[in-house]
Protein backbone atom coordinates (compact mmCIF):
# COMPACT_ATOMS: atom_id res chain seq x y z
CA UNK A 1 0.00 0.00 0.00
CA UNK A 2 2.83 2.07 0.83
CA UNK A 3 4.06 1.56 -2.90
CA UNK A 4 1.04 3.23 -4.10
CA UNK A 5 1.01 6.51 -2.22
CA UNK A 6 4.72 7.45 -3.53
CA UNK A 7 3.57 6.66 -6.59
CA UNK A 8 0.22 8.87 -6.61
CA UNK A 9 2.34 11.43 -5.18
CA UNK A 10 5.13 11.53 -7.63
CA UNK A 11 2.05 11.51 -10.42
CA UNK A 12 0.70 14.32 -9.01
CA UNK A 13 4.20 16.09 -8.77
CA UNK A 14 4.87 14.97 -12.23
CA UNK A 15 1.35 16.52 -12.97
CA UNK A 16 1.77 19.61 -11.27
CA UNK A 17 5.14 20.47 -13.18
CA UNK A 18 3.75 19.32 -16.78
CA UNK A 19 0.75 21.99 -16.09
CA UNK A 20 3.98 24.42 -14.91
CA UNK A 21 5.77 23.72 -17.80
CA UNK A 22 2.86 24.36 -20.09
CA UNK A 23 1.89 27.43 -18.68
CA UNK A 24 5.00 28.66 -19.44
CA UNK A 25 5.14 27.48 -23.22
CA UNK A 26 1.87 29.01 -23.64
CA UNK A 27 3.03 32.11 -22.48
CA UNK A 28 6.11 32.10 -24.34
CA UNK A 29 3.59 31.32 -27.76
CA UNK A 30 1.11 34.16 -27.12
CA UNK A 31 4.25 36.72 -26.78
CA UNK A 32 5.41 35.59 -29.57
CA UNK A 33 2.71 35.65 -31.96
CA UNK A 34 1.35 38.51 -30.44
CA UNK A 35 -2.22 37.04 -29.53
CA UNK A 36 -3.69 34.30 -26.75
CA UNK A 37 -3.88 31.33 -28.15
CA UNK A 38 -8.35 29.91 -27.94
CA UNK A 39 -9.12 28.03 -24.73
CA UNK A 40 -10.99 25.15 -24.27
CA UNK A 41 -13.55 23.65 -27.00
CA UNK A 42 -12.41 26.70 -29.36
CA UNK A 43 -9.10 25.22 -29.11
CA UNK A 44 -9.73 21.95 -29.93
CA UNK A 45 -11.47 23.00 -33.25
CA UNK A 46 -8.12 25.52 -34.19
CA UNK A 47 -5.94 22.53 -34.19
CA UNK A 48 -8.26 19.90 -35.89
CA UNK A 49 -7.95 22.20 -39.09
CA UNK A 50 -4.37 23.49 -38.74
CA UNK A 51 -4.27 19.36 -38.37
CA UNK A 52 -6.16 18.69 -41.02
CA UNK A 53 -4.76 21.64 -43.64
CA UNK A 54 -0.78 19.70 -42.29
CA UNK A 55 -2.28 16.47 -43.78
CA UNK A 56 -3.65 18.06 -46.68
CA UNK A 57 -0.50 19.64 -47.48
CA UNK A 58 1.74 16.68 -46.96
CA UNK A 59 -0.62 14.26 -48.84
CA UNK A 60 -0.33 16.92 -51.85
CA UNK A 61 3.71 16.55 -52.04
Amino acid sequence: MGDYKASAAKADASAKSLMTETRKEERNVEAKTGRDLKKGADRVEERARSADAASTARKSD
